[in-house]
C-alpha cells in the first residue's frame, strides 16, 4: 500500500535526489541556505515599508489637519501658476470645492483684470527669496472684493530649480478690525486718563471752594449779626427821640429845628430800607457759599437723598445770572423727584448743559432753552432742548470724546459733555445727544430715581 507524500517533502526529496546524482548534496543545501536569507530580507523589507507607510500616513494626516485649521488662505501652485492644492480657508472664501480650483490659474482669484496684471508682473520677478506683504483684491464667493495681503515663497527643487511656489494670505478686513479695537481701546484709555485728570482737579478745586466757603462764613454771620443789633438800635433811637420831642415847647421847636437841619426823618426812613437790603444781601451771599459748599463735595464718599428738581433750579439760576438777558429758560419739572447722588457733580452736569445752550443760541434773535422732566418706569427723562441751529449730523457720534469741541480756539476745552457722560455714567444713568425735529439740539439726561 502506497503512502502520500506531502507537495513540499516530496519537492525536497526530489531536489535532494537530483543534487546527489548531480551536483552534489552540499551545493543544494547552500542554495537552499541562500534562498532562506533572500525570503528574510523580504520580510524585513516588507516590515519596513509597512512602518515607513504608515509614518508616511501619519505625517499626511498631521499636514492636513495643519492646513484645515489654517486661518489665512494657503495655494500651491505649479511653476504656470495652476492650481495643484489648496486648504480649506480659500474654499471657504472663494465658495468653490478643492476639485473645482485645482487645474486652475491661480490668477482667477484676483478681482479684476487690473490687479490680475498687478499680480503677473510681481510673480514675473519673483526671486528665490521671494515676496512679503502685497496687498491685492480678490474676488470673494459672495461677489464682493475684499483686499488680502499676499506672501509669496518659491518651491524649488533638490536640484534648485523652480518647481512652483507656495502663496499665503491674510484677508486686511481682519487686520483693519483688531486694529479698530485697538484703536478704540486707545481711545477709552485716553478718556479715562483725562477724567481721572479732571477728577484730581475737580477735587483740588473742591477743596478750595470749601475753604473759601469756610472763611466766608464767619464774616457774613459776624455782618448779618451787626445788621440785626443795628436794627434793633435804630428801633431804640426812634424811640428815644419820639420821647425826647414830647417836652417843653420852646426846647421841642429847638430840636425840632435840629432835626429838621440834620434830616434825622429821613434818617429814620431810609434806615429801614438800607437794614433789610443789607439783610438780604447777606442772606443770599449765605445761600451762595451753602451752594458752594455742595458744588464741592464732589469726594463724597456715601451717596446723599436729594431733590433732583433743586439741583436743577439751582444750576439754572447759577448760568442765568451771568447769561445775557434775552436767553429766557423755561422749565417744566415735577414739584419732586427723589435721587441719591452726589448734588454737585450733578450740579455741573446741568450748568454744562444750560451753558452749552446759551453758547448754541448765541447767534439767535431770541434764544430760548426749554427744560422739560417726566418721572416713567423707575427712571427720569429730562430734556434740554434749545432752540439753537442744532448739532451736525457728522459731529453727533463724536460730540462726547474727550476734547471734542465746536467752539472756537479759546473758547472751549471740549472736556465740558466728556466729564459731563462720565458723571452721568457713574450715577447710572446716560447722557443722549439728538436734532430736534423743529431744529435745535435735544440733550437728554437719564437718570435712575427713588420712590417718592
Amino acid at each position: 500500500m502506497s503512502t502520500s507524500v506531502p507537495p513540499a517533502d516530496f519537492l525536497s526529496a526530489a531536489i535532494m535526489q537530483v543534487a546527489s546524482d548531480e551536483f552534489g548534496e552540499q551545493a543544494w543545501i547552500e542554495v537552499i541556505r541562500k534562498m532562506d536569507e533572500v525570503y528574510n530580507d523580504l520580510l524585513q523589507y516588507e516590515v519596513a515599508l509597512e512602518e515607513k507607510n504608515a509614518a508616511l500616513e501619519e505625517s499626511h494626516q498631521f499636514i492636513e489637519s495643519v492646513l484645515a485649521s489654517m486661518s489665512d488662505i494657503l495655494i500651491v501652485c505649479d511653476r504656470h501658476g495652476r492650481i495643484e492644492e489648496v486648504n480649506s480657508s480659500l474654499q471657504h472664501f472663494s465658495g468653490k470645492t478643492a476639485a473645482q480650483l485645482e487645474h486652475t490659474s491661480f490668477l482667477d482669484l484676483f478681482a479684476d483684470d487690473a490687479e490680475r496684471g498687478r499680480a503677473r508682473d510681481l510673480l514675473a520677478h519673483l526671486g528665490r527669496e521671494g515676496t512679503h506683504d502685497c496687498e491685492f483684491f480678490l474676488r470673494a464667493g459672495d461677489g464682493s472684493t475684499v483686499p488680502v495681503s499676499f506672501n509669496c515663497t518659491p518651491r524649488l527643487s533638490q536640484t534648485g530649480k523652480l518647481m512652483g511656489m507656495v502663496i499665503t494670505g491674510r484677508p486686511v478686513g481682519e487686520l483693519r478690525r483688531a486694529y479698530q479695537a485697538l484703536r478704540q481701546a486707545h481711545d477709552d484709555l485716553k478718556r479715562t486718563q483725562s477724567q481721572l485728570l479732571h477728577a484730581e482737579k475737580m477735587v483740588s478745586l473742591g477743596r478750595l471752594v470749601a475753604g473759601v466757603a469756610h472763611e466766608l462764613n464767619n464774616p457774613i454771620s459776624f455782618v448779618l449779626g451787626n445788621v440785626m443789633a443795628l436794627q434793633r438800635y435804630a428801633k431804640r433811637v426812634e424811640t428815644y427821640l419820639n420821647a425826647v420831642h414830647a417836652g417843653d415847647a420852646a426846647e421841642e421847636e429847638a430840636l425840632k429845628a435840629l432835626r429838621a437841619e440834620l434830616r434825622i426823618d429821613r434818617i429814620l426812613h431810609d434806615m429801614q430800607p438800607l437794614i433789610e437790603g443789607m439783610i438780604e444781601g447777606a442772606e443770599r451771599t449765605r445761600d451762595i457759599v451753602d451752594a458752594l459748599k455742595r458744588f464741592s463735595a464732589v469726594d463724597r464718599a456715601s451717596p446723599e437723598r436729594m431733590n433732583l428738581v433743586e439741583v436743577i433750579e439751582r444750576a439754572v439760576r447759577w448760568v442765568a445770572q451771568s447769561a445775557p438777558a434775552r436767553f429766557a429758560v423755561d422749565v417744566d419739572l415735577p414739584p419732586h423727584i427723589a435721587f441719591s447722588g452726589s448734588s454737585g457733580q450733578l450740579q455741573q452736569v446741568v450748568m454744562n448743559l444750560v451753558q452749552n445752550a446759551c453758547d448754541a443760541t448765541a447767534s439767535v434773535e431770541a434764544p430760548r432753552l426749554s427744560i422739560v422732566g417726566r418721572v416713567e418706569g423707575g427712571l427720569a427723562r429730562i430734556s434740554f432742548a434749545d432752540n439753537g441751529p442744532g448739532i451736525p449730523s457728522e459731529h453727533l457720534p463724536r460730540l462726547f470724546e474727550p476734547f471734542f469741541t465746536t467752539k472756537p480756539v479759546g473758547q472751549g476745552t471740549g472736556l465740558g459733555l466728556s466729564i459731563s457722560y462720565g458723571i452721568v455714567e457713574r450715577h447710572g444713568g446716560r447722557l443722549e445727544a439728538a436734532n430736534g425735529p423743529a431744529g435745535g439740539a435735544v440733550l437728554t439726561l437719564v437718570l435712575p430715581v427713588e420712590s417718592n
